[in-house]
């Protein structure tokens, strides 16, 4: 028994002892961290719940060339409270929370005063430091949330807490946003948004925050550790007032036609700055909206708008003349087992190829590039080349659609393939492509670089301009130029496109209707295939100004031909961009009027009552207009009257007439109009074919 208790005894002494020896660890263990190690603890655990954050900087805004505003970052707040700040009494607090929440919900109009006491109350009692009260506010209703009750007080002594966010806007929605685009960090990015990101982006700055419950970081001051740095702005090369009508006149004939989709795009001839750039898609409630941007990124086989390039590559090697004569037979002709037909079924008969030109006879053109080029096919192609329609042409703006332009040594080549490749078959192209290179036909034969920016500035001043850029000097010779050009014009005047006749000035352009092949049955079935319209062309003909392409796909309504679904598109551009843009007329001043004849000088105006007083001094007339404004010049022995172009939500042009029928177009469409002098009116203060701003001034000044 004896031995038997030594034994427990024994055994409860060496617990003891484990016990004791395990505390005396946690003492020393416990002196160690809050003596020696201490020190460098804390300074971990505030490392891991203080931390400096970046505050993202202002993005740059995009301009159109008129200075309106495509793209800005509108700043928005998002208000919180720190109802534990030690600052904040009961006292005030009770004080002053139901003023605080009547102005709250008077602001806001989410709640009612009595929800939100309760819900700042209840957030008080769990001691909350970072309580949300309302998200994405604007700065005005920031600066009146600033004077409420209790927040007046500031941060420490009120609780009250605000962070900026910038949100990015475009005020003229939906005019060209595929092409404005968006920037996403670390996802699909499109645009001039993503392009020149790196200008528009800016500096982030920097902000001391602290970590609290939640995991939610929270500002310590209302200083910033390092203050953000707003991104430059970047100058757009499009002309707000161009893309509303390019953008309108692609909408409603896409509805009219039922069309599955479109493009349209205007550039400037002589720089290659697009000036407007619109792409439309059926979406559901047949509704058309921009989800792709066609006009850069759609590749297609373009059909009879490459038969301008066919035809230059014969002229410049002098294998044809425009006088040459060609059989179209009965519309129709064989190469090898395939055979190619002309629209107009029974053909055109013997035709100078000029004259296929105009008619656009995919017969006649064929053979013409055939007899020249069949010996040596490799020598159309490279000729091809030569003009850059195998390049890319580098605009600024991602997914720009590669071309293709076949040659001999393509394992795709056949027998057939040259003649249809003549037409437009068998080769790919974007309709950017296409509309650069026919601007080049218009600008002499120097081949522009498509330009979407003109200049990057910061508050105001130049950073860079974007300055034009040659693509290739010349294209072809001066002489197959002017001989392309007169056949370009006699298209509109004689040929496929004589429905845009009757304008003030002319157009030089060419229609083409594609036949898109089923992706399963190619061109088997007729009833599979789809068509694609367009006219592509540039203005006035004679001094050319713009450029301008039209593409529509699908046309569903038994209407594909380029003239009847692209054609009125280009036609209503045209005439629209000439009406507004004064540099593109002749206007002579009044004394070399007066010098040139004894035709007294007229002023420009209504048509009904300019008409009444010249029938009534027998003053002969010319030009016919349904239109009910004119403006007149004065030839030798008679008046020359042109439509003047009054769109109900553009600032009209008032130059050249008298003070009543200004103020009466001004006024009714909401301008306040101030005027000085006598006799006609010289110079207005707001530019033609601006978009009215209703409550604007508009100054004018008249002859004397």
């Amino acid at each position: 028994m004896t031995e038997y208790k030594k034994d427990i005894m024994w055994r409860t002494y060496v617990v003891y002892i484990g016990i004791c020896l395990f505390g005396g660890a946690i003492l020393f263990q416990a002196f160690r961290v809050q003596f020696v190690e201490g020190s460098e603890l804390k300074e971990r655990a505030e490392k891991s719940t203080i931390s400096v954050k970046s505050i993202e900087a202002v993005r740059g805004n995009i301009y159109s060339r008129n200075g309106s505003l495509f793209a800005t970052s509108v700043p928005v707040y998002d208000i919180r409270m720190d109802l534990k700040t030690e600052a904040l009494t009961d006292e005030v607090f009770s004080e002053n929370i139901k003023a605080l929440c009547v102005n709250l919900s008077e602001t806001f109009q989410d709640k009612s005063w009595q929800q939100y006491k309760e819900e700042l109350t209840k957030a008080r009692a769990r001691g909350e430091r970072y309580h949300l009260i309302k998200r994405n506010i604007s700065y005005t209703q920031l600066q009146k949330v600033k004077t409420f009750p209790i927040f007046k007080l500031g941060q420490y002594k009120g609780g009250f807490i605000y962070e900026q966010k910038n949100k990015r806007k475009q005020p003229f929605w939906p005019l060209a946003a595929r092409t404005i685009g968006n920037y996403r960090e670390n996802s699909s990015s499109v645009g001039l948004e993503d392009f020149y990101n790196k200008e528009l982006q800016g500096v982030n700055g920097s902000r001391l925050m602290q970590k609290i419950a939640g995991g939610v970081w929270m500002p310590l001051s209302d200083e910033n550790e390092q203050e953000p740095q707003s991104g430059y702005d970047v100058y757009s090369t499009i002309d707000v007032n161009i893309q509303d009508v390019a953008q309108n006149a692609l909408y409603n004939q896409l509805k009219l036609h039922n069309a599955d989709h479109g493009c349209v795009a205007v550039m400037e001839v002589e720089t290659g700055k697009i000036r407007a750039i619109s792409n439309l898609k059926k979406g559901r409630n047949d509704e058309y909206y921009e989800s792709y941007n066609y006009v850069v990124g759609e590749s297609t086989e373009p059909g009879s708008t490459f038969k301008l390039a066919s035809l230059m590559v014969a002229l410049e090697k002098g294998y044809v003349s425009l006088d040459d004569k060609i059989n179209t037979e009965d519309g129709s002709t064989k190469f090898y087992d395939r055979t190619m037909y002309d629209s107009k079924r029974g053909g055109h008969g013997i035709i100078t190829l000029r004259e296929a030109f105009e008619v656009s006879s995919n017969v006649a053109i064929s053979k013409a590039i055939v007899n020249a080029f069949k010996k040596n096919p490799t020598e159309f192609t490279d000729a091809l080349y030569k003009m850059n329609l195998n390049e890319k042409t580098g605009v600024a703006i991602k997914g720009e659609g590669k071309p293709y332009i076949k040659n001999p040594e393509d394992n795709t080549w056949s027998g057939v393939t040259l003649p249809w490749m003549s037409i437009g078959y068998e080769i790919q192209l974007t309709p950017l492509q296409i509309l650069t290179f026919y601007n080049a036909v218009a600008n002499g034969g120097k081949m522009m670089k498509p330009q979407l920016a003109e200049k990057i500035m910061n508050k105001g001043k130049l950073v860079r301009e974007v300055k034009p850029e040659i693509l290739n000097p010349s294209i072809a010779s001066k002489e197959t130029i002017e001989l392309v050009k007169e056949c370009l014009v006699d298209v509109v005047e004689n040929g496929t496109a004589k429905n845009l006749k009757g304008m003030n000035f002319k157009i030089a352009g060419k229609t083409g209707t594609a036949q898109i092949a089923n992706s399963k049955y190619g061109y088997k079935y007729e009833s599979k295939i789809s068509y694609q319209a367009s006219f592509v062309g540039y203005f006035p003909a004679e001094k050319p100004k713009y450029s301008c392409i039209v593409v529509i796909n699908a046309p569903s309504n038994n209407v594909y031909y380029g003239n009847q679904v692209a054609g009125p598109i280009f036609k209503e551009v045209a005439n629209k961009v000439f009406a507004v843009d004064l540099k593109l007329h002749d206007v002579l001043t009044t004394q070399e009027h007066q010098a040139m004849s004894t035709i007294p000088y007229s002023k420009s105006g209504n048509k009904d009552d300019l008409l009444t007083v010249f029938n009534a001094f027998k003053i002969k007339t010319d030009g016919e207009t349904s239109s009910e404004w004119i403006s007149t010049s004065t030839e030798e022995e008679k008046v020359k009257i042109n439509s003047q172009s009054m769109e109900k939500n553009l600032v009209p042009n008032v130059v050249e007439m008298g003070i009543m029928d200004a103020i009466y177009l001004l006024e009714n469409r909401g301008l306040s109009v101030k005027f000085s002098g006598k006799g006609v009116i010289k110079t207005q203060s707001l530019p033609a074919g601006e978009i009215v701003k209703k409550g604007s001034t508009i100054y004018l000044e008249l002859s004397s």
